[in-house]
């Protein structure tokens, strides 16, 4: 996974956040996060949901593909409560929350509604997790 990750990653920052293949056409992020217990530095790639009208922030889905743990960056971040993300060309800090209950179901559907692939996500972890959803504001 980390040498496909790193072929998305050195596309993104060489096209000014843009990449084909599954990721093709779709809003990319890369998420920098620590590692809680070994304190290694980690770049994930990952697709995320502008936020509506005034609301420039960015949400991002804990899906792991619909494995049925959380992904590590996700643990990372939320311990964290802050990070750094790249968009396009850009590179800022960002505050880290996590979205719960109806403000939650309601960005996921619309990100299903955008992905189709996120509701079979949602699929493959239903009874096992719900896939959490963070919103990164920028600080």
């Amino acid at each position: 996974m980390s040498d496909w990750n790193q072929r998305v990653i050195t596309e993104f920052r060489a096209n000014a956040g843009r990449v084909g293949g599954s990721f093709e056409g779709a809003p990319l992020i890369l998420v920098h996060h620590v590692g809680r217990k070994s304190g290694k530095e980690y770049v994930s790639p990952l697709v995320y949901l502008p936020g509506d009208g005034d609301d420039d922030s960015m949400y991002i889905f804990a899906s792991k593909a619909g494995a049925p743990d959380h992904p590590d960056w996700y643990r990372n971040i939320i311990a964290a409560g802050q990070t750094t993300v790249e968009v396009g060309e850009r590179t800022f800090p960002v505050a880290v929350t996590e979205v719960t209950g109806d403000q939650r179901d309601r960005l996921f559907a619309e990100q299903v509604r955008r992905m189709p692939g996120f509701g079979e996500y949602a699929q493959k972890t239903q009874g096992i997790r719900t896939i959490p959803v963070v919103k990164l504001s920028r600080s």
